[in-house]
């Protein structure tokens, strides 16, 4: 079991940046997928961008390709968001998430959830 917590999100307008982190427990995160999600009110919780076990490796979603840059510190048990070029459409709580070891889509992340940090981009 691992657990994680999220943090580094707040408020910032458009255009602006800021650098989540994702702290992880219980485990060491060195030998797995790690990814971050999102979801906003009323809305489904969406992948945003994947990182495999060394860093040397990432994918990202369509909306954040450019903006966001995924990355992880295993000596640190951690792993960051760093969102720049912030959006409205970007607000949402962020949440990260252990892959399965052998997942077949996005989604396919261990039933670990943070609490999660909240990000509002303002117009």
């Amino acid at each position: 079991q691992v657990q994680l917590v999220e943090s580094g999100g707040g408020l910032v307008q458009a255009g602006g940046s800021l650098r989540l982190s994702c702290a992880a427990s219980g485990r060491t995160i060195t030998s797995y997928v790690m990814g971050w999600f999102r979801q906003a009110p009323g809305k489904e919780r969406d992948f945003v961008a994947r990182i495999d076990w060394s860093g040397s490796s990432t994918t990202y979603a369509h909306s954040v390709k450019g903006r966001f840059t995924i990355s992880r510190d295993n000596a640190k048990n951690t792993m960051y968001l760093q969102m720049n070029s912030l959006k409205p459409e970007d607000t949402a709580v962020y949440y990260c998430a252990v892959y399965s070891r052998v997942y077949y889509s996005d989604y396919d992340v261990l039933p670990d959830w943070g609490q999660g940090t909240q990000v509002t981009v303002s117009s």
